[in-house]
């Protein structure tokens, strides 16, 4: 027997609580449930489908259902499908270890893993403090980092976190960080370029590390791209400088590279822009393809040997996952790690992104889009009430809303940041695909900015 979109939309709205929402929209806004996925589209059981703009929340980077991918797996979970790591270790875990090494910064040696991006970050941030408590120095335990930045839901996350719509109301339960103005060049002068701009905001990071470096134990920030804060973006010559920093002041580089790691912005990893070794680089997301829960934070030799020691000193890392790199989530990072190689993805990519721009140049122009701005494979239009000023349109007008909308009907899911219109699509995407997404994303703003 089928059964269509009102049967299983009704089914959930009886039991499950949705991520990141709120429920009492759907009285209003209908919940989509998708029956199957296909390279870049997404099915209804109506049979309607959907061009995944944003890559299912910016995983999904080689299509739904990736015959490579699934074949990994498949092989997989008839051999074993999970194992405890302590004082386990199973071949995907080390074939992928091994890799992740090879492709990273040079430097970064060692991997350990976590089951999701905000639980990697929690890992790169206590072993940053506990390294420094192994060497002597306990009273390095705060965290420095910029405005405007996103890493995550649990409590650690969020305190190193300033993005308000998820952090203020947990407030009274956060770490006290330090917080400096970000380098994000949509607020550069009229004339000034990212890189005059990027240069001009460090100085509020040195000051910081001048004032307060005996007390903190790392820098923390997401590369080039802040993401869940709007899309707002920088240039990589305030890595190259805070690197320099950081070893000036020996304090520990955290980069969360959950979003932007993978090919998302013209390289590899976005810190190879700025030629740079973070102390920790985490990443997740992209990491299986969409897939999978896993994420993996690289550290280097020093600060592995920091715990390398008897057991009876307590140096010990003593942090777990139950699902830590699991078999199965290994073997599909495995597999899309396979793709990049064999398939010239990066080059490709950068084809594709120039598309991206050529088919958005003419919304520059847009009386209520302030900026189009882009790195790599990821664009984003900030509709704004007033031009020339930057005023942004209240919020509770929810305009981003009307554009999600608009593209539904159309036949695209695009999910805005507030009022910022972004695409973040699987690189399986082609020109023609990417075209048609700008003409819909066009009238979505058109419809979204009318009084």
């Amino acid at each position: 027997m089928t059964t269509g979109n009102r049967h299983w939309m009704e089914r959930d709205l009886r039991v499950v609580w949705h991520p990141c929402t709120q429920m009492k929209d759907h009285e209003t806004i209908p919940l989509i449930p998708i029956r199957r996925g296909e390279g870049i589209w997404l099915e209804d059981h109506d049979g309607k489908r959907y061009l995944d703009a944003v890559s299912s929340w910016w995983t999904n980077i080689f299509g739904h259902c990736n015959p490579r991918i699934n074949e990994r797996i498949k092989q997989q979970v008839d051999q074993l499908e999970h194992v405890i790591l302590g004082g386990f270790t199973h071949a995907p875990v080390v074939e992928l270890s091994e890799r992740l090494v090879q492709l990273a910064p040079d430097g970064l040696t060692r991997v350990f893993y976590a089951d999701n991006g905000s639980a990697g970050i929690e890992v790169a941030l206590k072993m940053s403090h506990h390294y420094w408590r192994n060497v002597g120095q306990p009273q390095k335990k705060r965290f420095l980092t910029i405005t405007n930045g996103y890493h995550g839901e649990t409590l650690g996350t969020m305190s190193v976190s300033d993005v308000a719509l998820y952090t203020e109301t947990y407030q009274a339960l956060l770490l006290d960080c330090i917080k400096v103005p970000s380098p994000d060049c949509y607020y550069r002068e009229f004339g000034q370029g990212w890189e005059e701009h990027s240069r001009l905001m460090f100085r509020h990071m040195r000051k910081a590390l001048e004032q307060h470096h005996h007390e903190i134990s790392a820098v923390i920030l997401e590369p080039l791209v802040q993401g869940a804060g709007g899309m707002r973006m920088y240039h990589p010559v305030y890595l190259s400088l805070l690197r320099q920093a950081c070893d000036e002041f020996g304090v520990h580089l955290i980069l969360d590279e959950i979003a932007v790691g993978f090919g998302r912005t013209g390289t590899m990893f976005a810190c190879e822009q700025a030629g740079i070794t973070p102390d920790f680089m985490v990443l997740s997301k992209a990491l299986t393809g969409g897939y999978l829960p896993l994420a993996a934070v690289l550290t280097t030799e020093q600060v592995y040997q920091a715990f390398y020691d008897d057991y009876s000193t307590l140096k010990a890392f003593l942090h777990s996952h139950t699902y830590t790199a699991n078999p199965l989530a290994c073997s599909a990072a495995l597999a899309t790690l396979e793709i990049f190689e064999q398939d010239d993805v990066i080059e490709k990519n950068r084809e594709l992104a120039q598309v991206m721009s050529e088919a958005t140049a003419h919304l520059a122009d847009h009386p209520h889009i302030a900026e189009v701005r882009q790195t790599g494979m990821i664009l984003a239009m900030e509709m704004v009430q007033d031009k020339a000023g930057k005023t942004p349109f209240p919020w509770q007008e929810r305009r981003g809303m009307r554009v999600y909308r608009h593209a539904l009907e159309r036949g695209a899911l695009l999910r805005p940041l507030g009022n910022v219109v972004y695409f973040i699509p699987p690189y399986v995407i082609t020109p023609e695909q990417i075209r048609w997404l700008a003409e819909v994303a066009t009238e979505g703003i058109d419809l979204a900015v009318r009084d």
